[in-house]
């Protein structure tokens, strides 16, 4: 698997801190509220999930690009 370059990393960061901060934030106002642990939770959330966006959008774009690349040309 090639090294991912300067642009693939700068638009997986972006693209995963922008994804995650709406569907945390959405989804813990709607299963926590606006309680006094709100930004705690939130922002757990948010850690964990742009975690795993990153590390998706890195590793598993990627492997699907090609494969559409592969596929688009038959």
């Amino acid at each position: 698997m090639p090294k991912p370059t300067y642009e693939e990393v700068k638009f997986a960061c972006i693209m995963s801190l922008i994804t995650t901060f709406f569907v945390t934030i959405t989804l813990v106002s709607i299963n926590v509220g606006f309680t006094d642990r709100f930004i705690f939770v939130w922002l757990r959330s948010w850690f964990i999930a742009f975690i795993i966006a990153l590390l998706s959008i890195l590793f598993i774009a990627p492997v699907v690009k090609r494969y559409l690349d592969r596929n688009e040309k038959k």
